[in-house]
């Protein structure tokens, strides 16, 4: 079937005035500071969690129980989703990004002034469960929130690009998490980094709180949602219409948000797998970190790049090869730490995630806002997404329990990890292309397509 063409003329929001820099910026800053939080979790679940908040009698058990609790977060995710997605789609993207901000930065506050196993038995692994919890219901409506309010707010053509800020935030909060614990853990001995020195991050986002608050709260609402609130076309029950109108296209969004296998595979159990004693590896907390960084330090870099390319010849191809590449590599990446080789695993870390992962990576935040109407983008983005990434959060428990100490984990992991790749760049293969619809147009099956001399030269003149 032929795409249908757009008559000449906008079919963009004009109403109100955009200001896609200011909304970037907004978006970058917020979800570096919220992620940060997010992150440090990740990196203590990993380093800390199993000897500060469990029995240390049985060190799989206790492994595979803070893993678990990092996957916790993800639970709540799709609540949160809900509910938030819910509040942007019907009070505004900049309302609920503020309020994600603030939920974020108390519960992760509060984990640095948690007492330990050793004080206070199983409450203390209780407490953190309903900390994460929290987190996890804030971080559902960051990504969807944080996207639309940059792709609502960008010139037609850089789309891609711009919204590609929002995860270049993400990964940049990566980097800082696993920053602040770098030279913890390098200069205090390890009684100390393990009694204290791991609650300095945690108590550091007090701080987030209030930077993201000012950030946030400065930003203008986009113009595709002022237009619609003034026409009256504000849906009551968001949620309903999206799967309604949008259920095929939220159940792609699912299939392709299960790439989060390959950051959870590379940071979360990777860094499991590398430095705790169940599997006899060896490498350093330092080193770990470091791989860590270097990774995220280079996905900083090309995000944008990607974003750019993603605007120049479509959200599909971007995404295929970032699914099949990146979960490909897994095998080679996690066989590299199996062998002790910490050359290697820098390599592999930057080739797997630093680069290859981000076609998949710095694409989707547009891709996905573009499936979707402006009067059901943040439930619809929100909900689905994190359905995927609900589905991927206890990968880490799962690799623990079949991959213990001993087996051929690489092959283990890897061989699942490449399965939800194909999986992933299957369900972008089904999806139609969006990257030459008008804003007005997106969530459409028979959405005009922009011709492609109109197309390019609109982008130049932007």
């Amino acid at each position: 079937m032929r795409d249908a063409v757009a008559e000449p003329g906008s079919h963009e929001p004009s109403e109100f005035v955009k200001t896609p820099k200011k909304a970037a910026a907004s978006g970058w800053m917020g979800s570096a500071l919220e992620y940060y939080d997010f992150f440090i979790y990740a990196q203590a679940a990993a380093l800390v969690f199993p000897t500060i908040f469990f029995a240390e009698s049985d060190p799989q058990v206790a492994v595979i129980a803070s893993l678990a609790t990092f996957g916790v977060g993800y639970v709540a995710r799709p609540i949160g989703a809900f509910v938030l997605g819910h509040y942007g789609d019907t009070h505004g993207r900049k309302n609920v990004l503020v309020l994600c901000m603030l939920l974020m930065g108390m519960s992760t506050f509060l984990v640095a002034l948690l007492p330990t196993y050793q004080q206070v038995g199983l409450l203390a692994p209780a407490l953190l469960v309903a900390l994460r919890l929290v987190q996890g219901f804030a971080v559902g409506g960051e990504i969807s929130g944080a996207s639309a309010m940059i792709v609502e707010h960008a010139p037609f053509g850089r789309r891609g690009y711009y919204a590609s800020y929002t995860l270049q935030g993400v990964q940049a909060g990566q980097v800082l998490a696993a920053a602040v614990f770098l030279p913890l853990s390098a200069l205090l001995p390890e009684e100390q980094f393990q009694s204290w020195g791991w609650r300095i991050p945690f108590l550091l986002s007090a701080l987030v709180v209030v930077a993201g608050y000012v950030i946030r709260r400065r930003v203008d609402e986009t113009p595709a949602f002022q237009e619609e609130a003034a026409h009256g076309e504000v849906p009551k029950a968001p949620i309903v219409q999206a799967v309604k109108e949008s259920g095929s296209d939220m159940l792609r969004v699912v299939c392709m948000a299960l790439m989060n296998a390959v950051p959870v595979a590379a940071t979360v159990f990777g860094a499991a797998y590398a430095t705790q004693d169940e599997y006899g590896i060896g490498f350093s907390t330092t080193t770990y970190l470091w791989v860590s960084v270097a990774g995220n330090v280079v996905a900083v870099v090309l995000i944008p790049f990607i974003g750019n390319l993603s605007d120049r010849i479509g959200r599909r191809p971007c995404i295929i090869v970032g699914a099949l590449g990146s979960t490909a590599l897994s095998f080679a990446y996690l066989y590299a730490i199996s062998q002790g080789s910490v050359v290697g695993a820098f390599v592999l870390a930057i080739l797997m995630w630093g680069i290859v992962y981000q076609g998949y990576n710095a694409v989707y935040p547009a891709f996905y806002q573009e499936l979707f109407p402006t009067r059901t983008r943040v439930t619809a983005f929100a909900v689905s997404q994190n359905l995927g990434t609900m589905i991927t959060a206890f990968l880490p428990t799962l690799y623990a329990i079949v991959a213990p100490g001993g087996s051929n984990v690489p092959l283990i992991v890897g061989s699942i990890t490449f399965g939800i790749g194909v999986i992933a760049a299957t369900a972008a293969w089904s999806a139609r292309e969006t990257y030459r619809v008008h804003m007005n147009d997106l969530g459409r099956d028979d959405a005009p397509v922009v011709p492609r001399e109109e197309y390019d030269r609109i982008r130049a003149s932007v």
